[in-house]
């Protein structure tokens, strides 16, 4: 009657060992991330406001080039750890490797595409005839960099998959080191301008993506892993990653209606829905490493064949996620009085954005729930589901979203139909994980 306890609480104790191992260093990375961008805001802001508006609009387009790729990070997780669990170190460094080469492929398309139309996509975005020009010099040299980015991603991914989130980190760090030294000093240093920002982002990300090559190439050479591009290799990579583009393309609509349904509200819901979106993508960096810790550990399980195991160390992720969920949302109602100056001195905004945090705050444990279930299932390379149940969700999302201005309903509400589509997010991982289908064992799915 003692014996089962114990074991159960030794096996908890191990996936919580497991779980904080990879997650505390995930969520250092990703919050690194965002950082360059806010260097790169600082240093162009004091250039003037043409300059400022010029890079708010690169930026985006940039961050919507990089983040639809995402999948590079994802489906390389996934496969990569499979293997590991399976014992193949070899087949796993040769499974990243196809992986980093379909990013360099994409990056070279990429680039064939903004570099023409640059001026065309600014212009779209509605960036103005003074900002324009700084935005289209910033896009198009920044662009230069996208190969370096995309194998950053898929790089990560490889070692995420090998169970490896502290050298992310570590790299992270010192890639936003140097991004903020070289700004610095190609802006104001060689006098280069916001040209100069873009030059010093460019060469840190290929700093970054040399390191993250260095550590392959050096793991590929001891395990005997063919570093040549493999053609049936990268095809299976584009293969795995398909379905996960459709996810993140259907995810990125959801924001997208969000923000055009906040602009038709006016000016005061508009700025607090920034503000909103502002502290729920921030939480979502804490939830999000818990994701990447389930990739990692529920390929391995996968990969050795325990689908025991991989079914409770879904179970217990869950619990953290939820756990986790409840502390920011208590965060969130505490800190709401004191995150919202920071930002804004209109009392209307103030006014706005109050509610919308107080929902948040409440949608926090479902949260939880939803990003943990996305990186099981995204570890168990259950993307066609995946890709499945975004776009049920995304039909549901867009027309509770739409008719918000048209019932006269206000941020509250359109936040209201941002949880709903959370919460459908839940069920439909929820039925998936609950079914069993995404417990496919094996060195390959």
């Amino acid at each position: 009657m003692t014996q089962a306890p114990a074991t159960s609480r030794g096996t908890r104790r191990q996936h919580d060992r497991e779980i904080v191992a990879l997650a505390v260093p995930a969520f250092g990375a990703l919050v690194a991330e965002p950082l360059f961008v806010m260097v790169d805001s600082a240093i162009v802001g004091h250039l003037g406001t043409a300059q400022l508006a010029g890079l708010g609009v690169a930026s985006a387009l940039l961050t919507t080039a990089v983040s639809v790729f995402v999948f590079l990070a994802y489906a390389t997780t996934a496969a990569v750890a499979r293997r590991v669990g399976a014992g193949d170190l070899q087949a796993a460094i040769r499974q990243g490797m196809d992986g980093i080469w379909l990013a360099i492929l994409l990056g070279a398309l990429v680039i064939a595409v903004i570099l023409p139309t640059a001026p065309a996509l600014v212009d779209l975005f509605g960036a103005s005839h003074t900002a324009a020009p700084y935005a289209t010099t910033y896009l198009r040299i920044s662009s230069l960099g996208i190969p370096a980015m995309l194998v950053v991603l898929a790089a990560t991914g490889v070692l995420r998959g090998l169970q490896d989130t502290k050298t992310p980190l570590y790299v992270a760090v010192a890639g936003f080191v140097a991004n903020a030294v070289l700004n610095a000093g190609l802006v104001y240093g060689a006098d280069l301008g916001i040209a100069g920002s873009a030059w010093g982002t460019v060469i840190a990300q290929c700093g970054m993506a040399a390191v993250y090559l260095a550590v392959v190439v050096r793991g590929a050479r001891r395990h005997g892993a063919s570093l040549r591009p493999d053609s049936s290799g990268i095809r299976a990579s584009a293969q795995a990653g398909a379905p996960l583009l459709v996810r993140t393309l259907s995810l990125r609509a959801i924001l997208m209606i969000a923000t055009a349904v906040a602009a038709r509200l006016g000016d005061a819901d508009i700025a607090a829905h920034q503000i909103v979106l502002s502290l729920w993508s921030l939480l979502a960096f804490a939830l999000d490493a818990i994701a990447i810790a389930g990739q990692a550990i529920i390929g391995r399980y996968l990969g050795a064949d325990d689908a025991v195991g991989a079914r409770q160390a879904c179970r217990r992720m869950v619990e953290w996620g939820v756990a986790v969920g409840v502390v920011l949302g208590v965060l969130v109602v505490l800190a709401g009085p004191v995150f919202l100056p920071l930002f804004t001195s209109d009392s209307t905004v103030k006014d706005v954005a109050l509610p919308a945090l107080v929902i948040v705050a409440l949608s926090q444990p479902i949260c939880g729930v939803v990003f943990v279930l996305d990186g099981v299932l995204m570890g168990a390379g259950d993307g066609p589901y995946l890709a499945k149940a975004m776009l049920v969700t995304l039909a549901v999302f867009a027309p509770f979203a739409l008719l918000v201005p048209v019932l006269g309903g206000g941020l509250t509400a359109l936040w209201a139909a941002m949880t709903l589509m959370m919460t459908v997010r839940m069920l439909t991982l929820w039925l998936r994980a609950r079914s069993g289908r995404w417990l496919v064992t094996g060195a390959t799915r």
